[in-house]
């Protein structure tokens, strides 16, 4: 069982930018053996993908709206995940999660991911 805690988030103007962090943990737990992935739902919408890297931080996928504005990375010695979110705009508020899978892919559909975080608020004012 994988443990996943994000943090960074906040009320931040359009423009500005964030940068969220996932820190996993678990008994026996190496970080190396998942895809890892941030998911967001904004109130009344459904949960969708943001971003994906694989294991080894060789490949990575980002949602066509975010694409070039954030950008996922990974290190495997500290357990930890990143989103580095740039020139935020207001419809990029949303509840961001983050989620762990026992894949050597870059899995985008939320079914995939079987390791959850409780979620970060993210809130971009206009």
């Amino acid at each position: 069982q994988v443990q996943l805690v994000e943090s960074g988030g906040g009320l931040v103007q359009a423009g500005g930018s964030l940068r969220l962090s996932c820190a996993a943990s678990g008994r026996t737990f190496s970080l190396s053996l998942y895809a890892m992935a941030w998911f967001r739902q904004a109130p009344g919408k459904e949960r969708e993908f943001v971003a994906v890297v694989n294991r080894i931080a060789s490949r990575t996928y980002y949602a066509d709206s975010v694409k070039g504005r954030f950008a996922i990375s990974r290190d495997n010695a500290k357990n930890t995940v990143y989103l580095q979110m740039n020139t935020l705009k207001p419809e990029d508020t949303a509840v961001y999660y983050c989620a762990a899978a026992l894949d050597a892919g870059t899995p985008t559909r939320a079914y995939s991911y079987k390791s959850w975080g409780q979620g970060t608020q993210v809130t971009v004012s206009s």
